[in-house]
């Protein structure tokens, strides 16, 4: 059982939906960053994931983008993110971080370096959306092998003859991405993505956690009201792009975990 695991178990026991905030690591700056990371349990967050800040972000729209470009101009690096997750779990033991981004700064560090230091700097999981199931051996299955969960993304394009090679080595929860395209490019729809989500549930005991295009606390609890949670990053992101001060992010965030959690 991971810190994923038990969220999950937790949240059911309670009859109650996740909420899940992406935030950029070291954006705008290590200090900054790990204050914002340390305040988000106590704003609702019931799982972080923290982006890994990388040079060619495919699947990010122009928000997490210049997230990511601002995070690298202030020194943020693979080690830094983890020194990052090592000091927040000082203080918080039970909160899960799941570590989200590309392959290859895992790749430049080396598989098992980088699988160990994340286990000792307190990561649960691991969304790396450049490689496909088609490559679990190069990282999917030694990340489990120690013991964390490797998340997978499904899509409104992921139809019912691919939908199992994608669940086959999933764990800790699923991640629907309920639009086509980049995050923070269109908004979801809770009518299109409850079908979907009923879809990959038929499929699958894992829970199934929706992100992209949530960006209001209303969305967020439509969106949470038809699958086990919901994700926020853009919105999030975006205040921070404009300098916002942590607690009025925060104040944010918590509306936004408040839909959530009545949905």
């Amino acid at each position: 059982m991971t810190r994923i695991d038990d969220t999950f178990a937790r949240l059911s026991s309670e009859g109650k939906k996740a909420f899940v905030a992406y935030v950029m690591a070291g954006d705008p700056d290590y200090a900054t960053s790990l204050e914002l990371v340390k305040g988000l349990p106590g704003a609702g967050v019931d799982i972080i994931e923290l982006g890994l800040p990388f040079t060619d972000p495919m699947a990010d729209g122009p928000t997490i983008q210049l997230a990511g470009q601002r995070a690298l101009e202030a020194g943020m690096t693979l080690q830094r993110t983890l020194e990052l997750a090592t000091e927040f779990r000082k203080g918080d033991d039970t909160t899960p971080i799941v570590l989200m981004g590309y392959y290859n700064p895992i790749y430049n560090r080396g598989v098992e370096t980088f699988l160990r230091d994340a286990r000792a700097a307190g990561i649960d999981g691991l969304i790396v959306v450049d490689l496909p199931p088609e490559e679990d051996s190069e990282l999917c299955i030694p990340a489990q092998d120690a013991g964390l969960n490797f998340i997978r993304l499904a899509t409104p394009t992921t139809d019912d003859k691919r939908l199992p090679k994608v669940l086959q080595n999933t764990s800790g929860f699923v991640y629907y991405v309920s639009i086509t395209g980049i995050t923070g490019s269109a908004e979801a729809e809770a009518g299109d993505v409850g079908p979907e989500v009923a879809r990959i549930k038929a499929a699958t005991d894992l829970p199934v956690i929706v992100g992209f295009g949530i960006n209001s606390p209303e969305k967020s609890e439509a969106i949470a009201s038809v699958a086990n949670g919901a994700v926020v990053g853009s919105a999030i992101v975006k205040r921070i792009g404009e300098g916002q001060a942590t607690d009025e992010v925060l104040a944010f965030v918590k509306t936004l975990a408040d839909g959530a959690h009545r949905a």
